[in-house]
């Protein structure tokens, strides 16, 4: 798969790939080449999926970090004991 093309892809749209390529791959029908093939193929997809992954977390964890930052300077800023 060329990385613009996966690139263009929402995690689950990937993920959704890389299910299919499990499949076919756990059918044990296929040829060996075409077993190495969509191995590698599903490799670029768990990089993907694992890349966007970590994007999301870190987000959150930024989200989180800034809301704390937020929740802590009102509160200092309040006469309320939190």
């Amino acid at each position: 798969m060329e990385k613009k093309i996966l690139e263009s892809l929402s995690y689950e749209q990937a993920y959704e790939q890389l299910e299919k390529l499990v499949a076919k791959l756990e059918s044990g029908d296929l040829a060996l080449e075409k077993s190495l093939k969509i191995f590698e193929e599903s490799i670029k997809l768990v990089g993907y999926c694992t890349k966007k992954l970590e994007e999301a977390e870190r987000k959150i964890e930024l989200l989180i970090e800034s809301s704390d930052e937020t929740i802590t300077t009102v509160a200092a800023g309040s006469d309320f004991d939190l």
